[in-house]
């Protein structure tokens, strides 16, 4: 059948009429209330965030898992098996699983007290790029410390909730015995919030725990006194520092790695490095410094990490001080390191940043209550256990009646109703005397189970006395603690120096300083000479075409700033220049700088104690004034973004600690006079900067000169009291030639 030809007359759909009616608008915040809060949430308390057994619910569920596979007490089995059964608990893939396993492997490294007792290649915390094993190919166990966390796990010490698809129980926290979410270190991102817990010597928490318990006051820097961390290091001591993350929960601290000197080899061996950090970041960092000529005294560096565990090797030249080029790495690569705390915590579902004291309080109050209920738990089977005795015991007395009974009964199922009736006992201890086997009707069976009575009875009598007594149930986390500290308790790894034994490496310091001269050109080249060699040389060489833009007396130690065309800073200090003759081409900045394609510098100063200001003059007849201050940092950035602003080219930039005097040329032949005292300092150093002159359409700024370097024959015809000002016609006698690129002085 031919298709029908379409109505030219019908009237056209609308864009409008297209839409599904199925689509519904919905506002913004109606959104993230209904679709993403939701989610939010459940990152926070259900993936991300510890909770105060110190476990995310990945850890839980793995551990728990592998718990019940009897794998506390029995052999190793293939890892592949225990990320199968834990998928029954935890939906989220295999090898989300794996990467947890592997992180609390006693073979990666990554906890201080390893919950999981592997064989097999794990990796290594410490390293980035060493891969683990696939799950076939390693085995698994838990540690014997593990035993602690489910010491109590089926006395109803803790509550369990069904797992995704309701076919069997999980624990929503693990009764740990001992402070585990400070002893190993954890970490988690969620969605708005994130986590960051250092770890702690587990012997200095125990005992931490035991005193905060018997005086809620004590000083627990005096017990524990730093964090202690799996892969060793030095921890720099700065009381103050540890005091604010003890009491608030959040701050940071110095790690740095530990090293030894071998004469013979004349050679440094590194063998214990920040937590932090891996082996191949700070190769890579010490590869990126000797490039750049920052670090010029090592010879070579290789990785000879072996099963000994990690070392770095550094092959020194000849002559070269160990310690000083250590504080050098310490500064300049994550040799040192910072560790940056978050202690938060989900307490009852709520997430929490707390101090240590706080912690250690929460934990406790959670812990007494753990052992409350373990003590119900115990105390419930002991009634139970006494109940069933005194109805045996009422047996007992009678039992060729209790015999006569049975044998009387003409139906199994009237056995258990006439020993009620006939001794006056409940049906549990009916069922309990029925189970009673024949050769246990003896006397000394019978004397047994009278003993057992009254020593149940005063068992009971003690646990109702715990349970009713804070203190007592106190005394026991104190007790448990103790035995743990004993019996796990290890040396600290990580050694704890004083700040005022350390010294910090100052870079100026290490370079020598003696008298240079500096000269740049147009296109970017760069000279450092002595005045002893510029005495001795004859004339400059450029490339041709090029020509010097800048030349100033320094010092070898001092730093210096490049300003280039792309509105960026790039610092360094002129030691990392090698001296050279006046006759040489000189050194290209943008390589020795790493600078971007196309990006040269247009203008260099020295900042000295980063005094005075930076005036900028712009082609729109715009001029900024900023402190120099603005180019100091903290950290060793060597590129610094947003230099100047780049809405106008720039035609003249000048570094001034005192006022002065400079000319403004304009392509309309127009000279003006600026002081810079009439600019005011800016905080930023992008800032687009104030009009100073009135220009003309198509008009433009074109050059700048200092007013000293200026011959007029009368300097007040081009000043102006206010400004914007448009300047005036050079005079015949005041001629001056445009320049035609950015006049460098």
């Amino acid at each position: 059948m031919p298709p029908k030809k379409k109505d030219p007359k019908a009237p056209k759909r609308g864009a409008e009429e297209m839409i599904p009616a199925m689509i519904d608008e919905q506002g913004i915040t109606e959104t993230l209330t209904t679709n993403f809060m939701p989610y939010a949430i459940s990152v926070i308390v259900s993936r991300a965030i510890p909770e105060i057994d110190g476990f995310k619910p990945s850890h839980r569920k793995l551990l728990y898992t592998m718990y019940k596979m009897n794998l506390l007490h029995g052999q190793r089995t293939k890892s592949a098996n225990v990320v199968g059964q834990t998928m029954k608990l935890n939906p989220h893939g295999d090898q989300a699983i794996y990467d947890t396993l592997v992180r609390l492997a006693r073979g990666n490294g990554a906890l201080l007290h390893p919950l999981v007792d592997s064989k097999g290649n794990f990796g290594k915390c410490y390293s980035r790029d060493m891969a683990y094993a696939a799950p076939r190919y390693t085995e698994v166990k838990l540690e014997a410390i593990t035993a602690e966390l489910f010491r109590d796990i089926d006395q109803d010490a803790v509550d369990f909730v069904p797992n995704y698809d309701n076919t069997m129980q999980e624990p929503t926290l693990l009764p740990t015995a001992f402070p585990n979410v400070i002893v190993n270190a954890n970490q988690g991102i969620a969605v708005g919030m994130a986590s960051t817990l250092c770890s702690f010597n587990l012997a200095e928490v125990c005992r931490t725990t035991v005193e905060l318990i018997r005086n809620p006051r004590h000083d627990i820097l005096s017990t524990l006194t730093a964090p202690d961390f799996p892969t060793g290091g030095e921890l720099i001591y700065n009381r103050a520092q540890l005091e604010q993350i003890y009491e608030t929960g959040r701050g940071s601290f110095r790690v740095r790695a530990r090293w030894r000197y071998e004469k013979q080899g004349n050679l440094i061996e590194i063998f214990e490095i920040p937590y932090t950090t891996t082996v191949e970041a700070i190769m890579d960092r010490t590869a990126e410094l000797i490039k750049a000529g920052r670090v010029k005294e090592i010879a070579d560096m290789r990785d000879e990490t072996d099963l000994n565990g990690l070392k770095l090797t550094i092959d020194l030249k000849r002559g070269v001080d160990a310690e000083r080029l250590m504080q050098k790495l310490f500064k300049l690569t994550p040799l040192e390191d910072s560790f940056s705390c978050n202690f938060n915590i989900l307490i009852a579902g709520t997430p929490m940043v707390l101090g240590v004291r706080q912690i250690l309080e929460e934990w406790t109050a959670w812990r007494t209550e753990c052992i409350r209920r373990r003590v119900f738990f115990d105390l419930g089977k002991k009634k139970d256990r006494l109940h069933l005795l005194r109805g045996l015991s009422k047996i007992l007395l009678d039992i060729d009646r209790a015999i006569a009974i049975i044998r009387e009964t003409e139906e199994e199922s009237e056995v258990i109703p006439n020993l009620m009736i006939g001794f006056g006992i409940d049906e549990r201890q009916a069922e309990f005397v029925a189970e009673i086997r024949l050769r246990n009707i003896n006397r000394q069976y019978i004397l047994k189970r009278v003993d057992e009575t009254s020593s149940l009875e005063k068992e009971i009598e003690e646990l109702e006395a715990l349970v009713a007594s804070k203190a007592k149930l106190r005394n026991v986390i104190i007790r448990e603690l103790n035995e743990i500290a004993k019996k796990y308790g290890e040396p600290r790894r990580t050694q704890i120096i004083e700040e005022s034994e350390t010294q910090d490496f100052e870079e100026e310091d290490a370079a020598p300083d003696y008298p240079v001269h500096v000269f740049l050109s147009r296109e970017g080249y760069f000279k450092k000479v002595t005045p002893q060699s510029l005495r001795m040389s004859g004339e400059h060489k450029w490339k041709e075409g090029d020509a010097l833009a800048q030349t100033f007396e320094a010092r070898n130690a001092e730093e210096i700033i490049f300003l280039t065309n792309r509105a960026q800073a790039y610092k360094t200090r002129l030691s990392e220049f090698e001296d050279m003759k006046i006759s040489a081409l000189g050194k290209y900045v943008p390589n020795e700088l790493g600078m971007d394609e196309g990006e040269v510098p247009v203008y260099a100063f020295l900042p000295g104690d980063y005094t005075g200001h930076l005036i900028y003059l712009f082609e729109n007849g715009k001029a900024a004034r900023v402190a120099a201050a603005t180019f100091e940092t903290k950290t060793n950035r060597r590129r610094l973004t947003s230099a100047y602003s780049d809405k106008s080219p720039l035609v003249g930039v000048y570094h001034i600690r005192e006022d002065l005097e400079i000319g403004l040329f304009t392509s309309a032949g127009r000279l003006l006079l600026l002081n810079t005292a009439m600019l005011t300092p800016k905080t930023t150093r992008d800032t687009i900067g104030v009009a100073v002159m009135t220009l003309k359409p198509n008009q433009t700024v074109t050059a700048t000169k200092p007013l000293a370097e200026l011959t007029l024959a009368d300097p007040k015809r081009y000043r102006s009291r206010t400004l914007p000002a448009a300047g005036m016609k050079l005079a015949a006698g005041d001629q001056f030639e445009q320049q035609l690129t950015l006049e460098l002085l």
